[in-house]
């Protein structure tokens, strides 16, 4: 609570002369008396006594008037929050390749779910550097044979951690392959659409009109950048758009496109046999060339990831390219209270008037 105009406080000053007054003030109307002997030996009514008690009444409600004159009021923080925000696509492969064999605290996992782990990392954060992208957008395309869009661009991320966590490698041989252009030219569809989506949707808010933004808008989500993250282990052998098409393509959308290669020139795949397990050494497939040229034409860059570690610290990187500005503006929005000052202070006013008339009622 907090008073407006507290410089109306220093009227309640003046109230204790004015109520000094008031009981000194003598009626000009008097009844002459021969003697006041007899008079003054009457007991004094409790009429009488209390008839004082109507200047406290007035002084009461003048005391209630000059709070409210004071306008006080109760402030609420508000606050409105305005992200301009990335709006990430992961392009991961699921291919059959993704069963060899990879470096991951001290465990030999296979590659998809080093990948699935690291990347969850990223989105939620961890305690080893990765701070999480609480208010982005993130997508995630997979791709072997076909490129599939598992999950859309959510701001929710615990549903895209789910959708992550239920991606498994490939088991068919005839989905088996590597698409790397259709999965470039899927999540740059995704990435370019999500745009039109957020731009209609500020439109209908009222953020923006027919000829784009506004000056003054403030809409809770703007995206700042588009970038797709692609993380394969091999060479593009199918699909229907050319992986340099493809990129080509998401430049001229404004999407950068960062790639990463995970492979390892030491790299064993497991294989169950009835004799025992056995490691086998994996064939490197992984086209270098072609994915440092696809970054290059979108403005990303290339790393290559040899265990979890080293891509724990590329995906850091890209996370610390592209940052997420968080505005937040906080306002007070105020209440006015001076009523519950004012309407006491005229019933008071009633009841002294209503007091003075019936029960203290003087005569003349």
């Amino acid at each position: 609570m907090e008073w407006y105009s507290p410089w109306a406080l220093l009227l309640l000053l003046a109230l204790p002369l004015l109520g000094y007054v008031m009981l000194r003030r003598k009626r000009g109307a008097a009844v002459k008396f021969p003697s006041l002997v007899d008079m003054r030996r009457c007991p004094v009514s409790w009429r009488l006594r209390l008839r004082p008690s109507l200047v406290a009444l007035r002084l009461l409600c003048l005391v209630l008037l000059i709070l409210a004159l004071a306008r006080p009021r109760k402030g609420t923080v508000l606050s409105e929050i305005s992200t301009e925000g990335v709006a990430i696509e992961a392009a991961v492969d699921r291919s059959g390749s993704m069963h060899t064999e990879m470096d991951y605290d001290r465990e030999k996992l296979d590659r998809l779910e080093v990948v699935k782990r690291v990347l969850k990392d990223f989105v939620e954060g961890d305690k080893k550097g990765l701070a999480g992208r609480p208010s982005d957008l993130i997508g995630l395309v997979t791709f072997a044979r076909y490129a599939d869009t598992v999950c859309p661009l959510v701001l929710s991320h615990g549903v895209l951690t789910e959708f992550l966590k239920q991606t498994q490698i490939v088991s068919l041989r005839s989905e088996d392959g590597t698409a790397i252009g259709d999965a470039i030219a899927l999540g740059a569809a995704r990435l370019k659409k999500a745009e039109e989506e957020l731009q209609r949707r500020n439109t209908q808010l009222g953020f923006a009109g027919e000829g784009g933004a506004q000056k003054g808008d403030t809409p809770g989500f703007t995206i700042k950048s588009k970038v797709m993250m692609l993380l394969t282990d091999g060479r593009n052998n199918l699909g229907k758009y050319s992986p340099l098409e493809a990129a080509d393509l998401a430049a001229k959308w404004g999407i950068k496109i960062y790639t990463i290669g995970i492979g390892s020139n030491e790299a064993y795949t497991t294989m169950q046999t009835p004799l025992g397990n056995f490691r086998v050494p994996a064939q490197e497939e992984l086209d270098e060339g072609l994915l440092k040229a696809i970054a290059e034409r979108t403005g990303g860059f290339y790393s290559r990831a040899d265990d979890a570690d080293s891509l724990r610290k590329i995906v850091k990187k890209i996370g610390e390219l592209e940052k997420t500005e968080v505005k937040s503006v906080q306002y007070m929005q105020y209440a006015e209270h001076f009523g519950s000052w004012t309407l006491p202070a005229l019933a008071l006013l009633g009841l002294e008037m209503l007091a003075g008339c019936t029960v203290f009622r003087k005569i003349p």
